[in-house]
């Protein structure tokens, strides 16, 4: 396989988990508290990934370039990660999941920031069809008027368009090891919400194994598995088509939300979804497009012409 192609299966899989994490998490916070949901989560993933880490058949010590650019991108994980979980505890798990698409327009908006060399008219064009989509989804699930939870969806998706910019930046041009760094995220991570939920960790003793197998569900692949891939695949493409790619993930929200929760699919909700996909890969099309003719644009392969790192 192609190794273009084999970064867009990880990154469409990375979609497809993060899509299935707000049911598990609003399903999760109906019975424990959200701070006991980040900590555990974040918890659960540093553990495996210090395991993992330990278990290397050469480990070696973490560079300060990993445990410095590694706590950085932990505060702004960590941002995201407590807005969407405070957010979908007040809203619909659909809702979250749609509303956290607008990433995908926040994205390269951020991206090309202070760049001479944009997108073309025709990639916000994409863009602007994907939101079309976002909002048939909306309309076909009758998204009511913003509330709380939908508001701190809004801002989770401000606040991951950053993180996922910052991923591209800080991770340029230096040889940083993805298992290292999101190792790192993780500790960093559950030293923050160590604090805030450890006065209701007692409550973990009422929780039953359903919510016992969706945290460590959330810990591993949402985490884990997804942090790492999108770490390790952004390294490998840029900012703007990683996140054209993870724009898929409310297709697989919605579609999660109809085979295991309560969700209607109607035909504004068909409708919405194949928007989302079509301005997805034309989109991808376009990018990859401008890249092409724009070397000097291309700033998230950055280990593409690097030894590969250890680990």
């Amino acid at each position: 396989m192609p190794a273009t192609r084999r970064t867009d299966v990880v990154l469409l899989a990375v979609a497809v988990v993060w899509g299935s994490s707000y049911l598990t998490a609003k399903t999760a916070t109906d019975a424990t508290p959200v701070l006991i949901v980040l900590f555990l989560r974040y918890l659960i993933s540093a553990l495996a990934c210090v395991a993992v880490v330990a278990a290397l058949r050469k480990p070696r010590l973490f560079t300060r370039d990993e445990i410095s650019y590694g706590s950085l991108l932990g505060l702004t994980q960590a941002a995201v990660l407590a807005l969407e979980t405070y957010g979908v505890a007040h809203t619909s798990a659909a809702n979250a999941g749609l509303i956290i698409s607008l990433t995908l327009v926040l994205t390269p908006l951020l991206d090309r920031a202070g760049r001479q060399s944009g997108l073309s008219t025709r990639f916000f064009l994409a863009a602007g069809l994907c939101v079309g989509g976002v909002g048939l989804l909306v309309s076909g699930n009758g998204l009511r008027a913003p509330g709380t939870g939908d508001l701190l969806m809004l801002a989770a998706a401000v606040v991951r368009a950053a993180h996922v910019v910052l991923v591209g930046r800080v991770t340029a041009g230096r040889t940083l090891r993805p298992l290292h760094l999101t190792t790192v995220q993780g500790v960093v991570g559950a030293a923050l919400f160590f604090l805030p939920a450890a006065g209701s960790l007692p409550v973990l003793a009422q929780a039953d194994a359903a919510t016992w197998a969706q945290l460590v569900y959330l810990a591993l692949f949402c985490s884990v598995f997804a942090f790492l891939a999108q770490t390790w695949a952004v390294q490998r493409t840029s900012a703007t088509r990683a996140s054209l790619l993870l724009g898929t993930e409310p297709v697989w929200a919605l579609l999660v939300g109809i085979g295991f929760g309560d969700e209607h699919l109607t035909v504004l909700s068909i409708l919405g979804a194949t928007l989302i996909v079509a301005g997805t890969y034309w989109g991808q099309a376009v990018e990859r497009a401008h890249r092409a003719s724009h070397p000097e644009a291309a700033e998230g392969r950055l280990l593409q012409d690097l030894p590969a790192a250890p680990g």
